[in-house]
C-alpha cells in the first residue's frame, strides 16, 4: 500500500485559504488565517483534493510525501 503524508509550513502561510476551499476535511485556518492541518495522513478518497490544495496554494506551503511501500 502507498504512503501519503501531508506537511505544511505554517511560518510561510499567507492565509489565502485556497487549501480549505479545496480540501476542507484536511485543512482549516486559525483565527489569523494560518493553515491548520487537520489530518496529516488523509484517506485515499481525499488525495485528489489535497493535491489540488497544494497546487492552488500561492505560498507553496503544502508538501505531499508519497511513497510506494
Amino acid at each position: 500500500m502507498a504512503s501519503f503524508k501531508v506537511h505544511v509550513d505554517t511560518h510561510k502561510c499567507i492565509g489565502a485559504g485556497q487549501c480549505v476551499l479545496a480540501a476542507p476535511e484536511v485543512f482549516d485556518q486559525d483565527e489569523d488565517g494560518i493553515v491548520v492541518l487537520l489530518d496529516s495522513t488523509p484517506a485515499p478518497h481525499h488525495h485528489i483534493a489535497v493535491r489540488k490544495a497544494a497546487r492552488l496554494c500561492p505560498a507553496l506551503v503544502i508538501r505531499i510525501e508519497e511513497s510506494a511501500e
